[in-house]
């Protein structure tokens, strides 16, 4: 628990393990007794048959919103199935109180089927700033933390993006044709070129993940909501990637963002990839 007078920096040099241990537990308590074990009535449908919310989702989410304030007093939770609930929780990301931004079960369509390719996403940002995150995969049993200014690592091991080979057609992920406007589906079409090799994305927070231990070289996402994105661009980042939005800023997580957008491997392919989806429009 954070003391009295301590800096967020100072939290974060002292709990990040009791951190890590509260998602650790989220996930063995509500998440991984009922991976492959989901009955019909655990899963249900929110906006549509692609976007699916599971008794694993809501209960990893509640776990989380209860120990992650009670390490850091003062702070809130912006979680997925909450702001579903309610979408004016969101309005938090704006305030200055330290956020955390929870993603319980990131690739849940992936974890309905039985398929490993989840994970626990939780990012701790205040002012519209990312301070530190964290990628958890249980059923891989892989752990990505990044901190501001202190870099990546997966599993207690240096993480670094690195730049694609000269001459090899980058691999990009992208956003599923069902979450586009037709303009975004536009933008995207300029991936559909020489020199790129374009493919739907799985869980985006596995995505970055790719990026950051130099796997994928980009992605190209189309939708802004911040518990997706908040822990993987800071992964990305201290990786030493970068990302662009349309009108060449980075990505803001209090949104507002042109989109589609790109995270990528280097500064110079987020530019190159930006580039083609400018073109794209």
């Amino acid at each position: 628990m954070i003391e009295d007078n301590e800096t967020i920096d100072e939290f974060l040099a002292r709990h990040t393990s009791d951190v890590e241990e509260a998602i650790r537990k989220a996930a063995a308590t509500e998440i991984m007794p009922r991976f492959r074990q989901l009955a019909a009535h655990e899963v249900d449908q929110k906006s549509g048959p692609h976007d699916l919310v599971t008794d694993a989702d809501r209960k990893a989410e509640l776990y989380l919103t209860e120990a992650l304030p009670a390490l850091l007093p003062g702070s809130v939770v912006v979680g997925e199935e909450a702001v579903h609930a309610n979408p004016a929780s969101y309005d938090a990301l704006q305030g200055q109180a330290p956020v955390w931004i929870v993603d319980p079960v990131d690739g849940t369509r992936q974890f309905v089927r039985g398929e490993p390719g989840f994970c626990t996403l939780v990012a701790l940002a205040q002012g519209g700033v990312l301070l530190a995150s964290w990628t958890y995969a249980p059923a891989l049993d892989r752990l990505a933390v990044a901190i501001r200014g202190q870099g990546a690592t997966l599993d207690g091991e240096p993480l670094r993006a690195g730049s694609p080979d000269p001459g090899r057609d980058l691999d990009i992920a992208t956003s599923h044709p069902d979450y586009t406007t037709e303009e975004q589906k536009r933008a995207l079409l300029g991936l559909w070129t020489d020199g790129v090799s374009p493919r739907a994305c799985g869980s985006a927070g596995l995505e970055y993940l790719a990026i950051a231990r130099g796997h994928l070289d980009a992605v190209a996402f189309s939708w802004e909501a911040a518990w997706d994105h908040a822990a993987g661009l800071l992964l990305v980042e201290e990786a030493g990637g970068a990302h662009l939005t349309l009108t060449g800023e980075p990505f803001r997580i209090t949104g507002g963002n042109t989109l589609p957008f790109t995270t990528a491997r280097d500064a110079a392919t987020a530019r190159r990839v930006a580039g083609l989806l400018a073109g794209g429009v």
